[in-house]
């Protein structure tokens, strides 16, 4: 074995993820250990989604990898460290991965990671592994993508890596190195249909304020239409979902590739039906007619708020009454409509809040998430706020997400608009007239109780 992978997303752990149950593979890693297999090395995958830390440690035992590969996000620091530390007591150098570590590179040096890999990781690996073993860490600042600390402790940045432009040149995911059925099987009992997720192409170029760009950048990159398809059918032929999920960051950004593929799809006598994440801008009626064509069921929208300023504060760059336009099509054309929805951002007021409410009245989408700003390392939300952010103690249990913002609303007042919101918005959503007269007055009540709670809360 020439790298152990894992990651820090461990279901057992995390309440609110079980509560969902909607776990989906790694497929970042899937990529690394595929990319790395075609290249010769031999690339192990500890898949920690149904696993806890005790089994990871018998792999390291079992095993004795001479090196393992990290990746980490904002909700699985804790994990992360957890299994850094693990690698510490065997000796066994740590490599990391993804969006968190590429914003805290020196934390989690300082904590006992050996390199932090900014970026994608295929190309830096296939030159690292063969490196660390002709070279071990002498000479390191040669390998572009890297942080890390030199022998004197100070931290080193290499240049940056350039980003794989053509994504066809990359191998599918390995996922025959994971028990998917298990992912499957879990789908099919919550939710009554399982799902297999893929990726049509790589990054965002879209400036929204308070998202992070930490691996990607502002770059996008698609596969091509062939590529996609061709995938697609391996999976429909090879584990039978019942639902695809295009994770990309926005699906059908690009027009002419988005119909190209369809054509593709249809090509192949190819229909399965799909969710997947898009933007109002990059939608309109022939778009929404050649997704239902395609099978898509439900796509989400990052509506993100009803009120236009904050929507321009947040360069969006999307329109709220275009958005109430477009849930309208997808609806007519019988797909879902879900939105997302960020509450609390900077400058957020009262009236704000009210836009909202009766933007998503107005809007009447199928279902609706919300949540509250939270402001992410290394983005230009988290520099406007910077001089006001409170840091979660200790940093090794939480996230960006428990970071905080002196000046801002409480979590609790928070909570009561979220209250409020649901009471409101539940009385309007389709089917709510069928609900019964208990029902909806019920959730009346709660839109209230939740607007005179906002009055006293902090």
């Amino acid at each position: 074995m020439d790298i152990l992978l894992s990651h820090g997303y461990f279901l057992e752990a995390d309440a609110a993820e079980r509560k969902v149950m909607k776990p989906y593979p790694p497929l970042g890693l899937l990529y690394l250990a595929a990319s790395l297999e075609r290249a010769g090395f031999e690339a192990d995958v500890y898949d920690s989604t149904f696993g806890n830390l005790q089994e990871f440690c018998r792999r390291l035992d079992q095993g004795r990898p001479p090196l393992v590969g990290l990746y980490g996000n904002l909700i699985t620091r804790g994990r992360v460290l957890q299994m850094i530390r693990e690698c510490g007591r065997r000796g066994i150098p740590v490599v990391l991965g993804g969006p968190e570590p590429a914003s805290y590179a020196g934390a989690y040096l300082e904590r006992g990671a050996d390199m932090v890999v900014v970026g994608e990781g295929e190309t830096t690996l296939l030159e690292l592994l063969p490196h660390l073993r002709e070279q071990g860490k002498q000479g390191l600042e040669r390998i572009a993508g890297l942080v890390f600390l030199d022998e004197g402790g100070e931290m080193v940045r290499t240049p940056a890596r350039e980003f794989i432009t053509d994504l066809d040149s990359l191998p599918w995911p390995k996922r025959e190195a994971i028990d998917l059925e298990r992912y499957l099987a879990i789908w099919r009992r919550h939710h009554g249909k399982s799902a297999v997720s893929l990726i049509t192409s790589r990054g965002c170029p879209y400036t929204c304020t308070w998202c992070s760009h930490a691996v990607y950048g502002y770059t996008y990159r698609s596969r091509s239409p062939s590529n996609v398809a061709e995938e697609v059918d391996f999976i429909r032929q090879r584990y039978r979902p019942d639902l695809l999920w295009y994770a990309d960051d926005v699906f059908a950004l690009n027009r002419r590739w988005f119909f190209e593929y369809a054509e593709e799809l249809e090509r192949r006598k190819i229909r399965m039906p799909f969710e997947t994440i898009s933007r109002e801008d990059r939608l309109d009626e022939e778009v929404i007619r050649q997704l239902a064509e395609m099978g898509c069921w439900r796509l989400w929208i990052g509506a993100e708020s009803g009120s236009q300023r904050i929507l321009d504060a947040m360069q969006r760059r999307t329109r709220a009454e275009r958005v109430i336009e477009m849930v309208r099509l997808l609806q007519q054309h019988g797909i879902q409509a879900g939105l997302f929805v960020m509450l609390g951002y900077e400058g957020e007021e009262l009236s704000d809040l009210e836009e909202t409410v009766e933007f998503l009245k107005r809007a009447s989408p199928d279902t609706y998430l919300s949540t509250v700003a939270y402001p992410i390392k290394d983005t230009p939300y988290y520099d406007l706020v910077a001089n006001r952010v409170q840091e979660a103690e200790p940093w090794e249990e939480s996230s960006d997400r428990e970071l905080s913002v002196s000046g801002r609303r409480s979590a609790q007042y928070y909570r009561f608009v979220q209250r409020w919101m649901s009471g409101e918005v539940a009385s309007h959503l389709p089917g709510s007239r069928t609900r019964g007269v208990w029902q909806r007055s019920k959730a009346l009540l709660n839109a209230k109780l939740g607007k005179l709670a906002m009055k006293v809360a902090p």
